[in-house]
């Protein structure tokens, strides 16, 4: 590439639908990834409101036994392969991390789009599978033996999940790339934003964790179309190694979806606070850290499926080992807010909602890595509450927040404040509402996956069902405020938030290659004047 054209990336070039298509530009993609993303939120949010209608109600209500399995398997599967899993690294990290380096781009443009179009050919055939067959009625996890045995769409999900995990993997090879060899002169490792060291962790996972999964579901398509004994005890196989193979992918790829929203709160925390990060080193080695143990705790998904006592008790012990990262993290969040400057805008608001409830999801996943409790609470209602207040209640608000908080540099125009608040209220309300009743239902006994349950549960699920519409409100509020903001609203600074990283020094939006000229970093990344 050239130097920098004095136009921002929207400008550039050619303006129809093949510049998007063909684009090389980091920023580009990652408002691709971004638009994608958004639309798999609201597709597998539709699927999650149609399973709290039936749900909402003992008895059928809408849809019998095998048209609800499909329902939750497809809200599962799109929510974590098409929307978690790419939705912060795919979308805001392809755009901001090369400008937080100082970088023109990512170190493979043409492998950073080729891993976009694998997303979307993964999710083509996931597509395929659904409209044209008989659907997918497995759950997101596709356990054997069942997912060999059931007529279901079972090839085509798995198969489009292979494709996404090769996107998955580009994605991540090309940061690590990126990241060492790309740095502007005088960015030490240690004078990288934190938002750069999270995506540079997630991305070692993707790269290593991501092959485990890929060649599980290979093994089993080779079983449902060859008949190859891997997972089925009539040919050899055994059902259990699935699951060991599931979740040592599936474990790290939780650290993949949450790795990178705690890096987006490690930014909007010190600027929304005009305070330096307490515990810089800490933040940085604990997202290292979260990324190795995070390999090593895979069986506690499995204390109930017979293996040994001695197993169980190494990966309950393991399980509390991965709380001293994510705790090392909180409490320097709320260290550096405290006698901060702090700025309760729509940023801030979604990243201390991140500190509530990611910090319920880190308890009660403690309380199923207790053997004694595991026990009880397995399959259980409690079980997916605590995942969707890591995966919703982290993943999912750190990307609103780091939506709002980098719009205006996206974008070059300022969101809607009071819509934004707004959306805030109506989503933390409603997410608490619905899956506050999912813990007490599922301490009570309560089973997940079913669907009919008995009417002590009654009360719950109808507290569950009316909390969803609130987390679907804010959720709108959200789309509206961006589509609308993007052409009508205010003009924005280049540095609305008064930002110390490399990102806030470019224009908004950014010029075609970033920088007019590239940067010289000669101090660290949150120097503001109140230091913690």
């Amino acid at each position: 590439m050239g130097h920098a054209a004095n136009i921002n990336f929207y400008e550039a070039g050619n303006k129809g639908i093949m510049s998007w298509l063909i684009t090389l530009d980091h920023k580009r993609i990652g408002l691709m990834y971004f638009i994608t993303t958004m639309m798999s939120l609201c597709i597998g949010g539709i699927f999650a409101l149609l399973v709290r209608l039936e749900l909402m109600f003992p008895g059928q209500q809408f849809f019998d036994p095998n048209t609800y399995n499909r329902l939750f398997t497809l809200h599962g599967a799109v929510m974590v392969f098409w929307f978690i899993i790419p939705a912060i690294p795919g979308a805001l990290g392809n755009f901001f991390l090369p400008l937080m380096i100082g970088a023109k781009d990512v170190a493979f443009p043409r492998l950073n789009l080729l891993s976009y179009y694998l997303l979307l050919l993964g999710m083509a055939i996931n597509l395929y599978g659904i409209l044209h067959g008989p659907g997918a009625d497995t759950g997101w996890t596709f356990y054997t033996p069942y997912s060999i045995k059931t007529g279901a769409a079972v090839v085509s999900m798995v198969v489009g999940v292979f494709f996404m995990g090769f996107a998955s993997i580009l994605t991540g090879l090309n940061f690590i790339v990126t990241v060492h060899t790309l740095r502007c002169p005088g960015l030490t490792w240690f004078r990288l934003p934190l938002f750069v060291w999270a995506i540079y962790s997630t991305s070692i996972l993707q790269v290593l964790a991501t092959p485990v999964i890929g060649i599980t579901l290979i093994l089993l398509t080779l079983e449902r179309t060859l008949g190859i004994g891997f997972f089925d005890p009539k040919l050899g196989g055994d059902p259990v190694l699935f699951q060991h193979f599931f979740w040592f992918y599936s474990h790290p790829a939780v650290y993949i979806m949450i790795l990178p929203a705690m890096g987006i709160i490690s930014e909007v925390i010190p600027t929304m606070s005009q305070k330096t990060i307490f515990g810089y080193r800490a933040i940085a080695y604990s997202s290292l850290g979260l990324g190795l143990v995070s390999f090593l705790v895979w069986g506690h998904h499995m204390f109930t499926s017979g293996q040994s006592e001695l197993a169980n008790f190494v990966f309950s012990l393991l399980t509390m080992a991965t709380a001293v990262p994510s705790a090392i993290k909180m409490f320097n969040w709320v260290a550096t807010m405290y006698k901060g400057s702090i700025s309760l805008a729509t940023p801030m608001l979604y990243a201390i909602g991140f500190l509530f409830t990611f910090g319920i999801g880190g308890i009660t996943g403690i309380m199923l890595g207790v053997l004694s409790a595991d026990m009880h609470f397995h399959d259980t209602y409690f079980v997916v509450a605590h995942f969707h207040y890591v995966m919703m209640g982290g993943a999912a608000i750190a990307l609103f927040s780091g939506i709002f908080y980098w719009f205006p540099k996206m974008l070059g125009r300022m969101y809607n404040e009071f819509l934004g608040k707004l959306s805030f209220w109506f989503f933390i309300v409603g997410f608490n509402v619905t899956f506050l009743a999912q813990f007490v239902a599922g301490l009570n006994g309560m089973p997940r996956r079913y669907h009919d349950y008995d009417s002590v549960y009654a009360g719950w699920n109808l507290i569950s069902t009316v909390g969803s519409w609130g987390i679907a409100l804010g959720i709108l509020m959200i789309i509206i405020n961006v589509v609308y903001s993007s052409f009508k609203g205010p003009k924005a600074p280049a540095n609305p938030w008064k930002g110390k990283t490399l990102e806030w020094a470019a224009e908004s939006p950014p010029v075609l290659e970033n920088f007019e000229k590239t940067p010289t970093v000669t101090s660290g990344p949150y120097d503001y004047g109140l230091k913690a």
